[in-house]
């Protein structure tokens, strides 16, 4: 009896000093370390092409998921996107329910506050929206009936009566041939003369013999011709220049505008701290079809997204104006004071000065 005993002790202490070493082994591990290169990541992310892309079948694309994927391979972590919002992305990375997230996420002090940033992997500004306004001859024609081009033909019109009415008052009794009849006809005589005169063409058919008559046309000759510049440079411009000009060509006409910006995107404070009344839209696609609509002048957001967004929905109904204002700068959210950080921004800092990462921002943006 004594000797079974014996022998049990014997065949179990190992198994017992084993089972000690394996716990504190395990004891002294790190959940992070654990993670990297067993189990699965969460990254947080939001679908904003062309930086973030759900495609028919449900993966995704864009050029944060190809850096994603070329960071997560070189961390040799395996990882899947859960899409969220804005303030879902910032929420999940601080209470750790996600490894990192990333989108078009820009860096700014206030989110500074609950989460750390990786190196900006992208620098762009802020964009605007405008109606766009088509310059084509249906549109050119359309403007001949424009308050102010008939405007410009009515003073035309009564400058040629005025003269017309002048040249009648002196001829029509020494040149009754050309001014005569009825004063409805001497007076027509006398429009078409100041007409023919004005444009240069002289048919010769009437022309003022009488002293005055010689001086009204004298005079009439010469202020013809300023007269004539400035109704041209008049009636092209209003049929063409004010087609092309829009109610905002710039930041600085944002104030006396209406203005929309998607909720809780960084523009919403940017223009806020500008002394800008905005209208948020939960969308970017229902903010630029404000735009479309003309609810809103103007809507404010990360230049290569609403470029995006305007050139696969919005053609020849939304236009971004050239130039950016207020720099953005987009990163990757991670927790405070994360293990990871440097290994990451070490590896973004490589790759986005290669070859590849140009490659990738053509694919994507075209330029």
């Amino acid at each position: 009896m004594y000797n079974r005993m014996k022998c049990h002790k014997i065949f179990f202490l190992p198994l017992f000093i084993l089972l000690i070493f394996y716990t504190e082994t395990i004891a002294g591990v790190t959940p992070a370390e654990l993670e990297i290169g067993s189990e699965e990541v969460i990254i947080g992310t939001r679908v904003v092409p062309p930086f973030v892309i759900k495609e028919a079948d449900g993966s995704y694309s864009g050029l944060t998921v190809e850096l994603l994927e070329h960071i997560t391979a070189e961390l040799e972590i395996p990882f899947r996107l859960e899409e969220t919002t804005i303030e879902g992305m910032l929420d999940g990375v601080s209470n750790e329910e996600f490894f990192a997230s990333a989108s078009a996420l820009t860096i700014t002090s206030e989110r500074e506050e609950q989460v750390d940033f990786t190196h900006p992997f992208f620098i762009t500004g802020l964009g605007i929206a405008v109606p766009y306004q088509a310059t084509g001859l249906f549109e050119a024609f359309l403007a001949i009936f424009s308050p102010d081009f008939l405007y410009v033909v009515f003073l035309l019109l009564m400058l040629l009566l005025f003269w017309g009415l002048l040249v009648w008052l002196f001829e029509r009794k020494k040149n009754s041939d050309e001014f005569g009849g009825s004063p409805a006809e001497g007076i027509g005589s006398g429009f078409w003369w100041a007409a023919v005169t004005m444009t240069t063409v002289g048919y010769g058919d009437k022309s003022p013999r009488s002293f005055g008559g010689r001086v009204i046309g004298f005079v009439w000759m010469f202020t013809a011709i300023i007269l004539i510049s400035f109704f041209t440079a008049s009636i092209a411009s209003s049929l063409t220049v004010n087609q092309l000009e829009s109610r905002v060509n710039g930041p600085e006409d944002l104030p006396f505008v209406r203005v929309g910006v998607l909720e809780n995107a960084a523009a919403v404070s940017v223009l806020q701290d500008m002394g800008i009344r905005v209208s948020a839209y939960p969308t970017i696609s229902e903010g630029l079809k404000a735009v479309q609509d003309k609810n809103i002048d103007a809507f404010v957001h990360d230049a290569p997204i609403i470029q995006y967004y305007t050139s696969q929905n919005f053609k020849n109904a939304v236009r971004v104006l050239p130039n950016t204002f207020n720099f953005q700068y987009y990163g990757i959210a991670l927790a405070r004071n994360s293990p990871d950080r440097n290994e990451i921004n070490q590896i973004i800092l490589e790759y986005i000065s290669s070859d590849q990462w140009r490659t990738i921002q053509k694919k994507y943006l075209g330029n």
